[in-house]
């Protein structure tokens, strides 16, 4: 067996005992309503892979425009979809979470404001890729837009939901600069993090080799 396959069973492996210790090891967190907490340990991972993809999808656009190579497109789109992904997983995570906590699934709080517009963006870059047959001046478009799009990221993720008054609960690392988690709690969602990373990367890896074969395919049939 190769180390690749080794690693994916020890990424799984990791993944159960993640959700294990999500429901049987840590102790719900105070200040939340019933089991609710739990839901942080899934919210957490999949919002912090979201930005973490998009950034991705940044770095990636600009290296197609440097080196104009097809592969970094292929990278950069896959890199997106990843982050659209996990950007509606955070949103119905965060959705349930609401239910739970006040009542209803959407309560227009600007956290879930602007994963909406974030998650309307990415979409359009999705959209404008299905709409230009030529791929190189696809690719070239695409990346533009992708850049473009990211900048938005850090204003609507970071700075838009702390400037307005939000339902939502501090982070665990809070405004104080502390964390107000137990132990447990905080182990597993650590672990839960890296998890989720990892997964990610097997997702990222995965999508380039399925893009790479469709982009080859494509070139040959010019």
């Amino acid at each position: 067996m190769r180390v690749t396959t080794y690693l994916k069973f020890a990424l799984l492996a990791w993944m159960g005992l993640v959700i294990w210790a999500a429901f049987f090891y840590a102790q719900p967190a105070e200040g939340f309503m019933g089991q609710s907490s739990r839901i942080v340990f899934f919210h957490v991972p999949t919002a912090w892979v979201c930005f973490l993809a998009f950034l991705v999808s940044c770095v990636t656009s600009v290296m197609y425009l440097w080196r104009r190579d097809p592969i970094d497109d292929v990278r950069a789109s896959v890199s997106a979809g990843l982050g659209l992904l996990m950007a509606v997983l955070a949103t119905v995570t965060g959705a349930i979470f609401a239910k739970i906590m006040w009542g209803a699934y959407w309560n227009w709080d600007p956290r879930q404001t602007s994963i909406t517009i974030v998650l309307l963006i990415y979409a359009a870059y999705f959209a404008l890729r299905g709409a230009i047959p030529d791929p190189e001046r696809r690719a070239t478009l695409a990346a533009v837009y992708a850049i473009l799009a990211f900048v938005t990221v850090p204003f609507l993720v970071f700075i838009v939901p702390r400037i307005y008054f939000s339902l939502h609960p501090d982070t665990i690392i809070n405004t104080r600069g502390a964390n107000e988690f137990d132990s447990r709690y905080t182990q597993v969602l650590m672990a839960s993090l890296a998890a989720f990373t990892g997964l990610s990367a097997w997702l990222y890896s995965l999508g380039c080799r399925i893009g790479a074969i469709k982009e080859r395919k494509e070139q040959e049939m010019l």
